[in-house]
C-alpha cells in the first residue's frame, strides 16, 4: 500500500521537532518521493547518520519488501 506526503512529513516532524520538512512525489504513484529535511538535530552528524536518523523516524515503512514506502531520495542539512 502507498504512503500519502502527508503520512511521510508527519513522521519526519514527529521524529524532528521544529523541522522544516518538504516532500516531493516524484513520480506521481505514491511510492517514489523526495525529501528534503532541515533540523538542528542533524548538527555534528555525518550525512549517512543523518540519513539514517529519517529512515528511523519512518518507524519501519521503508523496511525489506514489505514497507509501504519503495524509494525515498533524502536530502539533509543543518539549518543555516
Amino acid at each position: 500500500m502507498a504512503m500519502q506526503a502527508s503520512e511521510i512529513e508527519a513522521l519526519i516532524r514527529e521524529g524532528f521537532p521544529g523541522s522544516e520538512v518538504k516532500i516531493d512525489d516524484l513520480a506521481g504513484d505514491g511510492n517514489h518521493y523526495a525529501a528534503t529535511v532541515v533540523a538542528e538535530q542533524f548538527r555534528g552528524l555525518s550525512r549517512v547518520k543523518q540519513h539514517q536518523a529519517v529512515y528511523a523516524a519512518l518507524k519501519g515503512k521503508m523496511d525489506g519488501s514489505h514497507g509501504e514506502l519503495h524509494a525515498l531520495a533524502l536530502t539533509t542539512k543543518v539549518p543555516e
